[in-house]
């Protein structure tokens, strides 16, 4: 299973019930063989451009594990899913990943010898 970053841009009045369409995309992605690895909730904000009449959106963060075909699938229903304005559907760059965690693991060693300085 390969890693994948989701934005979705959900339609602004479906702000209060958020649940009924995350509840639809997290279905949809454990329906193809994906799991979820963390979602974030990045709240309504301003458009740059107005997408199908919109000028708000709600946006949604997801990282998840998808087998091959499942990305495609995925599109396909989303580009057809009402309450999602846009989507982007990205991999994840492995080497990020693992210079971040390396980034990660440097981190507490250095704060350590910054407190043994004082």
């Amino acid at each position: 299973m390969k890693n994948y970053e989701l934005t979705l841009l959900i339609h602004p009045d479906l702000e209060m019930n958020m649940e009924a369409a995350t509840d639809k995309v997290k279905d949809l992605i454990e329906k193809n063989g994906g799991q979820i690895t963390k979602e974030e909730n990045d709240g309504k904000k301003r458009l740059a451009y107005a997408i199908k009449g919109q000028n708000f959106a709600v946006y949604y963060y997801y990282e998840v594990a998808l087998p091959p075909e499942a990305p495609k699938k995925i599109e396909n229903v989303l580009n057809i899913t009402d309450e999602v304005l846009r989507y982007l559907l990205v991999t994840v760059d492995e080497r990020k990943l693992k210079y971040e965690a390396k980034q990660a693991a440097r981190k507490p060693h250095a704060e350590d010898n910054n407190e043994s300085e004082e």
